[in-house]
Parts: structure tokens; C-alpha cells; sequence
């Protein structure tokens, strides 16, 4: 899928370069834009934080390295204080043997005892001038290895204010990539949740069923109810006799007389 957005990407780059000519320039690189940001968006976001969990892992190997350095600075300046701290030692001597030298050269003797020995005048007015002028060397070097001293261990302050940072700073991505993952799956369930299609038509099919037999139930409790109300009430009036004596009469009318009359002569004659 990258493989064929790349290179139809590619294509249309080449379409646009013939096409327009000076200002393939800027299609060129709005393009290729567009093409990155496709291919971006179609990475799974799950590759993703794995490729920023091994980020993150393989920050390991500059973090050591700057340990290796600045354990390494640390040594070499802790030597370097040390040799300050001899040098400076060594001046102080110095001085010291210089003031004598003066003072000696300052009683104003052709000869001057140093140490049991006797030494003219001329000899300790050299060795003074050799050994001021050795000191202001030593001096000098001294108090440069002072400002090298200063400055490397402004940069180790540097360095481990660094490193701290890379550390805080790898502790906080491992926890943004955790809380990535955390939300990535949030973003799935809610996903798949809402992807669920539920065949419901025999939960709808089985509550039209009971619905209707409810229905069905409720019109026979009504129609019991009704015979109940209809026909078991007490009567509180007298039922009507009815009058048949008109319907009698007219039964056993003229006309039946008559023809009672004939039948009787037919038996008579017979």
C-alpha cells in the first residue's frame, strides 16, 4: 500500500515537472508534501508508538556515552586539581626562597653562607634572578591552569545538568508513550463498541409476541369484567307479564271454528 502511494506520489511529481515547467519547483515540493503526509497518515498508529518505544530505548546508548565523558571529565579535571594543588605548593616554596635570597643579598656581604655553603655575591644575585624569573613562569602557568580548571568544571556542570535532562526527559516520553497507548486503546473499544451491529429483530419479533398476548389477556379480563357486570346484577324491577289473551282469540277465532265445523261434516258423510 506505501509502495503504490509512493510511486503513484512519484508519477504525478514527474506529470507536473513536464507540465508546468519553471514552476515545477514548487509543485515539486508541494507534492512530495502531500505525498509524506499520505504516508504518514496511512501507518497504524500502533506501529507508531512502537517505533517511538525503540526511540526511546536507543536513547540509551547517548546517555551512556555522556556518562562515559562526563565520568571521564571527572577524573581528568580531580588530576588536574591535583597538579594545581602541587604547583601551587611548589610557589609558595618558591616565594619563600626567593625572600631569603633577597634578604641575604640585602646585607651587602661578598660572601653569604647558605645552607653551610659560601657563595659569592654574584653567584646568589644569579641564581635569584633564575629562580624569580622561573617562578613568574610557574606563576603564570599556575594560574592559567586555574582558569582551565574553572572552565571545565563549569562544562562538567554543564554536562550533568544535560544528562539529567536527557534522563528526565527519557523518564517523561516513556510516560507520554504510555499515556498514547492508553488513549489508543480508549479510541479502539469506543471503536469497536460503536461498530457493533446487533441482529435484533427476534428481540423484536418475541416483544411483538408478548405484546400481543398481553393485549389479547386485557380483552378477555375486559370482556369478563363486562358479562360479570351485565349479567349478575340484581334486578330491582318486577319482569312484565305479558297480555296473550288478544293473541288466543285471534287463534281460536271464527275461522277456526269453521273450519273445525267442516271437517266434522266430512266425517259424518264418510
Amino acid at each position: 500500500m506505501l509502495k503504490k502511494s509512493i510511486i503513484l506520489g512519484l508519477g504525478f511529481v514527474l506529470l507536473t515537472t513536464v507540465s508546468f515547467g519553471r514552476n515545477a519547483v514548487s509543485y515539486f515540493t508541494t507534492t512530495v508534501g502531500k505525498v509524506k503526509q499520505g504516508v504518514r497518515d496511512s501507518i497504524p498508529i500502533e506501529f507508531e508508538i512502537d517505533r517511538a518505544r525503540t526511540m526511546i530505548a536507543d536513547l540509551r546508548k547517548p546517555i551512556r556515552e555522556n556518562m562515559h565523558l562526563i565520568a571521564k571529565e571527572e577524573i581528568q579535571i580531580q588530576h588536574l586539581n591535583e597538579q594545581l594543588e602541587g604547583t601551587e605548593k611548589q610557589l609558595s616554596k618558591d616565594r619563600t626562597d626567593i625572600m631569603q635570597l633577597k634578604s641575604a643579598l640585602g646585607i651587602g656581604k661578598d660572601h653569604i653562607q647558605l645552607a653551610n655553603h659560601l657563595y659569592s655575591k654574584n653567584e646568589v644575585k644569579t641564581d635569584l634572578a633564575n629562580r624569580f624569573y622561573e617562578y613568574k613562569t610557574n606563576d603564570s602557568t599556575t594560574r592559567n591552569l586555574h582558569k582551565v580548571l574553572v572552565a571545565r568544571r563549569k562544562g562538567l556542570s554543564a554536562a550533568r545538568e544535560k544528562l539529567n535532562g536527557m534522563l528526565a526527559a527519557r523518564k517523561q516520553l516513556q510516560v507520554d508513550v504510555e499515556n498514547l497507548e492508553a488513549r489508543l486503546k480508549m479510541v479502539q473499544v469506543a471503536q469497536s463498541t460503536s461498530d457493533f451491529n446487533f441482529d435484533d429483530s427476534h428481540l423484536a419479533r418475541t416483544k411483538e409476541l408478548i405484546c400481543d398476548i398481553r393485549t389479547r389477556l386485557e380483552v378477555g379480563e375486559k370482556l369478563i369484567q363486562a358479562d360479570h357486570v351485565f349479567h349478575d346484577r340484581i334486578p330491582l324491577e318486577e319482569p312484565e307479564i305479558e297480555d296473550i289473551s288478544e293473541q288466543i282469540t285471534e287463534y281460536f277465532g271464527a275461522s277456526k271454528k269453521s273450519d273445525y265445523s267442516d271437517a266434522l261434516a266430512e266425517v259424518s258423510r264418510n
